[in-house]
C-alpha cells in the first residue's frame, strides 16, 4: 500500500479527551474516530488490526472444535423474558420497539438467542457435544463510557456457547476453551493470567477471567511470576485429551493469581518469593453455568434411555475490539505503538528519503514490488515530505520494521532496517532484508 493513496488521519497532539495511552495513540495514529460517546468508527489502519485479531481468535476456536455462526445484533425481548433476565439485566441493555410495537433489544450478549437456535434444531444426545461461536458487535449502554475502545458502548466480541449432555462433559468443554484462550492471547503477543472470577449476571458456579498485565489496568492483581514464563503453545496439552486438560487446570489452580477483590494473603498456594503485584486489563471471560438457561428455555435432548434432559451449557467471551487497546497498553513507548508482528497492520514500512530522486524512486519501487509479490504486507511512504515527518509517522503507527532508502545508503549498496521493538538498526543488502522479512 502506498501511503500517498492511503487514509491515515494522524494527529500531532494528544486529544484532551483521551486519558490513557491506548486511547491517545489510537486517535493520534488514525486507527479510530469517535462517532458519539463510547461509539467509534474504525479507520483503515485500525480495521486491519481488528481483522487480524479476529482471524487469530477464529483459528484457535476452530482448532478447539467450535463452529462459527452469526446471530443478529437486534434480539426479541421475548427470549430474555423467557430466561428471566429481561428485567434483571439493568439499564446497560438498550431496549427498543419496532414499528409493530414489539419489544426488541440491542444484544449485550447472546445466551438466549443461541439457546433458541439450539432447542429449535437439536433433539438428540447424538448431536452433542456442540460448540457454536460468533464474532459480532454488541452494545451495552455504559453510564460513563471512557478509555476509548477499552470501555465503549459498542464493541466487537467473540462469544461462544457449549452444549453438553452432563456436567462432566460440560466441564471438559470449559477446559478446552480455557486452553484455547491462553493460546489465542499468546499468539496475539500477550501474556495473560487466568484468575477465578465471579459469574455476575451470566450465572453459574465456575468462571475465569483472563487479564493482561499493564500499568493502566482496571484491577489490582497479585500473581506468581511463573506465569510470565509459561508457553501454552508449545506444551503437550491437547484439546482431545481430558486428562492433559486437567493438568492445565492443576497448574493454574496451584499457581497463585487473584484480583484485589479475591486476594487472600493466607492462601496456601502463595509463594511469597515469587509473588508480584500489578494491574490487569480483562480481555476474556469464560463461564460454566450448567442448566440455568436450558431449564428456563426448555432446551432439552433425548438421552440414550429415551429421557428428555436439559443440556449443560457454558459461555465464553473475548473482547476483540478491546484487545486492540490492551495490546497497545502492553506494547508502546513515548513516541508510539509497537505492534507484535502477528497483529501489525503492515509488517514493514519503506521510507523513501528523497522522492523525485531517480535512484531513490527506482530502488524504493523495486523493493516495494518484490516484498508485495512475496506476500509481505508493506506500507510504502512515497509522500514528498521531510524525513523527520516520515520517521515520526512510522514510529507512531508502530510497524515492526522500517526500511530507509536514501542516496547515501544506495551508494554503499546497503539499506538501513530498523526493528521497532528493540530500536536496533542494521545496514543490510537488499537480498538480506528480503530474506529476513519473508521468514
Amino acid at each position: 500500500m502506498r501511503l500517498s493513496k492511503y487514509f491515515i488521519p494522524t494527529l500531532k497532539e494528544n486529544p484532551s479527551e483521551a486519558k490513557i495511552m491506548s486511547h491517545r495513540l489510537m486517535l493520534r495514529a488514525g486507527l479510530i474516530r469517535q462517532a458519539s460517546a463510547g461509539i467509534y468508527s474504525w479507520m483503515p489502519l485500525g480495521l486491519r488490526v481488528l481483522k487480524k485479531i479476529e482471524n487469530i481468535v477464529r483459528k484457535e476456536q476452530e482448532r478447539a472444535g467450535a463452529c462459527e455462526i452469526l446471530m443478529p445484533t437486534i434480539q426479541t425481548a421475548d427470549l430474555w423474558k423467557e430466561s428471566g433476565r429481561y428485567e434483571d439485566y439493568g439499564r446497560e441493555m438498550l431496549r427498543i420497539t419496532d414499528r409493530g410495537d414489539r419489544e426488541m433489544l440491542y444484544g449485550p450478549t447472546n445466551e438466549e438467542q443461541v439457546t433458541d437456535i439450539f432447542r429449535s434444531n437439536v433433539t438428540s444426545y447424538k448431536n452433542l457435544p456442540l460448540n457454536l461461536y460468533q464474532i459480532q458487535w454488541k452494545f451495552r449502554d455504559e453510564i460513563r463510557p471512557r478509555f476509548g475502545v477499552m470501555r465503549g458502548k459498542e464493541f466487537l466480541m467473540k462469544d461462544n456457547y457449549s452444549f453438553d449432555l452432563d456436567e462432566e462433559s460440560s466441564r471438559y468443554s470449559y477446559k478446552k476453551m480455557f486452553l484455547a484462550y491462553l493460546r489465542t492471547f499468546e499468539q496475539l503477543g500477550l501474556k495473560t493470567i487466568p484468575m477465578a472470577a465471579d459469574t455476575g449476571p451470566i450465572g453459574g458456579d465456575l468462571s475465569h477471567e483472563f487479564l493482561v498485565i499493564a500499568e493502566t489496568g482496571e484491577s489490582e492483581v497479585f500473581y506468581d511470576k511463573d506465569y510470565e514464563n509459561m508457553d501454552w503453545g508449545r506444551t503437550n496439552l491437547s484439546y482431545q485429551d481430558d486428562e492433559s486438560l486437567n493438568v492445565l487446570l492443576d497448574i493454574c489452580n496451584s499457581t497463585y493469581a487473584a484480583t484485589d477483590e479475591k486476594h487472600d494473603p493466607n492462601h496456601p498456594n502463595i509463594n511469597w518469593d515469587k509473588l508480584k503485584k500489578g494491574r490487569g486489563i480483562e480481555v476474556g471471560h469464560i463461564f460454566n453455568f450448567g442448566t440455568k438457561y436450558s431449564e428456563a428455555m426448555n432446551a432439552v435432548v433425548q438421552n440414550k434411555e429415551g429421557q428428555k434432559i436439559a443440556v449443560h451449557m457454558g459461555s465464553y467471551g473475548i473482547g476483540v475490539s478491546r484487545l486492540v487497546g490492551a495490546i497497545i497498553e502492553a506494547n508502546h513507548d513515548e513516541v508510539g505503538i509497537i505492534w507484535p508482528e502477528s497483529v501489525a497492520p503492515f509488517k514493514v514500512g519503506i521510507v523513501n528519503l528523497r522522492v523525485g530522486d531517480d535512484d531513490c524512486d527506482k530502488a524504493s519501487e523495486k523493493l516495494y514490488s518484490e516484498l508485495e509479490n512475496l506476500g509481505v504486507e508493506t506500507l510504502y511512504d512515497d509522500r514528498d515530505e521531510r524525513a523527520g515527518a516520515k520517521f515520526s509517522t512510522m514510529d507512531l503507527i508502530g510497524l515492526p520494521y522500517v526500511i530507509t532508502i536514501g542516496p547515501r545508503g544506495l551508494k554503499s549498496g546497503l539499506l538501513e532496517i530498523k526493528d521497532r521493538k528493540t530500536g536496533e538498526r542494521f545496514d543490510l543488502c537488499k537480498d538480506e532484508i528480503i530474506n529476513k522479512l519473508k521468514d
